[in-house]
């Protein structure tokens, strides 16, 4: 092994190579693909000290077991992941995520299950070594398009741009993340008018269990069928994260980082840009409700949590080698309306 990396031991269940994807590539039928949580990918690369849109391992259901073969390491693990690090002498450590450490050479990094959400990230300070494709270090899966062979994380060397983590404190989140709560918010969708009246409120009326077969490319819902008023297939046309599609069988079809560019299913709605983080964290088996809103406040909805992850970042405290209570620190209201209630 030439140069500093971190070791794979493991590498989890299709961890990724994740920034925001590749932007303006579209009309040439290159999808974006990038991050499910734009949240979580920019907290973690805010406590490694890189830029927010730094390419991240997104790390889905469960985490990779690493070694550190470099001097030393700074990193941040955002989401609720189960995370350990085991010294130069066997011996083992319980580490909270939401915060950067610092882990010395040939100690090990074992992240395990996440729990409560699909995905989390992990950012390193400077970031991976590994040359971009397309102008993004997104990986596309399905595709296999990207870095790393356009494939998740296999054993073997993951290539660091630094040899040394730099001085200076370690970093915590002082309020959570601006998800938001209740019902995901759509606005009508480009085809709403190929649906009956009934379907569109039976979208809002009743709710919808995120599907087994689910992936980085859409979800696929269940619950009541929603009518078509005249069969489900559309000449193709183009697609952004968040459409609704609903083919034949009546049930749909949420897409999200993944998906293609264009599409040929009637599409009734598409959920708002700021509720796709919180969609990119639901694992299968979480049941969804929606309620419709218009263009304009989906929005002023988008600007408002920009503020507030804004205000997330900028507001990081320093940390000792302990750790540190995120409850009590929320509790405090270190950031001015950040750290209050989500709204509805």
């Amino acid at each position: 092994m030439s140069g500093p990396a971190l070791e794979v031991l493991r590498p989890g269940p299709r961890s990724s190579l994740q920034d925001l994807g590749r932007i303006g590539l579209r009309a040439l039928g290159v999808p974006v693909a990038g991050a499910l949580d734009r949240l979580g990918l920019a907290l973690a690369n805010a406590l490694a000290g890189n830029p927010p849109d730094m390419a991240a391992l997104e790390l889905t259901l469960s985490g990779p077991r690493l070694r550190v073969a470099a001097d030393s390491v700074r990193f941040a693990v955002a989401g609720p992941a189960r995370i350990e690090r085991i010294g130069r002498d066997g011996a083992t450590r319980r580490l909270a995520p939401d915060r950067s450490w610092r882990l010395e050479r040939d100690e090990i990094l074992d992240i395990g299950p996440i729990e409560g959400a699909a995905v989390a990230y992990l950012a390193v300070a400077g970031g991976f070594a590994v040359a971009p494709l397309l102008g993004s270090h997104a990986t596309h899966l399905a595709a296999g398009l990207g870095p790393l062979g356009g494939g998740p994380l296999g054993p073997g060397p993951l290539p660091l741009c630094r040899d040394r983590a730099g001085p200076g404190p370690e970093h915590a989140a002082a309020a959570p993340l601006p998800y938001g709560a209740g019902p995901i918010r759509l606005v009508a969708g480009p085809q709403r008018d190929a649906f009956t009246d009934e379907a569109w409120a039976r979208l809002m009326r009743e709710p919808y269990r995120i599907g087994l077969r689910s992936d980085r490319m859409g979800m696929r819902l269940e619950g009541p069928p929603l009518a078509h008023r005249a069969g489900a297939d559309i000449p193709s046309d183009g697609l952004v994260a968040g459409c609704v599609q609903v083919p034949g069988d009546g049930q749909p079809i949420l897409l999200l980082a993944e998906h293609q560019t264009t599409g040929g299913y009637a599409k009734i709605a598409t959920a708002i840009s700021a509720d796709l983080p919180r969609l990119g964290r639901a694992l299968p088996g979480t049941a969804l409700r929606f309620t419709a809103i218009g263009v304009a406040e989906a929005e002023t909805i988008r600007r408002e949590q920009e503020r507030r992850l804004r205000a997330v970042l900028a507001g990081l405290v320093p940390v000792g080698g302990g750790e540190i209570d995120l409850a009590a620190l929320y509790r405090t209201e270190l950031i001015s309306g950040v750290s209050g209630p989500e709204p509805d």
